[in-house]
């Protein structure tokens, strides 16, 4: 009876917590819902059977700003392979700061305003940015970058994801 309390009791924080489940040594991306710049929605589940990095960036952030080329430059390396870029703006970020600087840079992927910042907090309770989340082709994340990533090791990663079935 004590295991099945501590693990009941452990069950409710991880959920209450919002933190990440653990499936087969990987963990599962959470489950939500990205509201995109034109009012539409891509949810975490629409990302399944495709290889995707979940970028939470501010316009305020210099590394973000900085990075922002090199992500448009993956999303266009690998876009037509099956990869998909989601930049999840965060809630402090004015929303016309964000259309702004979409529009201007014509980002060619999707953008999602996280207004609430309920998106940030299933992903782990992001506070950082930039950090990124790259998701495999079953919906777990396979790897968390804080920070800019190494473009390289990235790149190599997806390929190597893209390739799995």
């Amino acid at each position: 009876m004590g295991k099945q309390w501590i693990l009941g009791t452990a069950a409710v924080v991880i959920a209450a917590a919002g933190a990440f489940f653990v499936v087969g040594g990987s963990q599962a991306a959470p489950q939500t819902t990205f509201v995109l710049l034109d009012g539409s929605k891509e949810t975490t589940a629409g990302l399944k059977g495709k290889v995707a990095l979940v970028n939470f960036w501010a316009t305020s952030c210099v590394t973000c700003v900085a990075e922002m080329p090199k992500m448009v430059s993956t999303y266009d390396k690998y876009h037509a392979k099956g990869y998909e870029h989601i930049g999840v703006a965060m809630s402090y970020d004015p929303p016309s700061y964000v259309v702004n600087y979409a529009e201007t840079r014509k980002l060619p992927f999707k953008v999602a305003i996280d207004n609430t910042g309920a998106v940030a907090q299933a992903w782990g309770e992001v506070r950082l940015t930039p950090t990124s989340y790259l998701v495999n082709r079953k919906g777990e994340i396979v790897k968390r970058y804080v920070g800019e990533p190494d473009f390289a090791e990235l790149h190599r990663l997806i390929e190597k994801l893209l390739a799995e079935s």
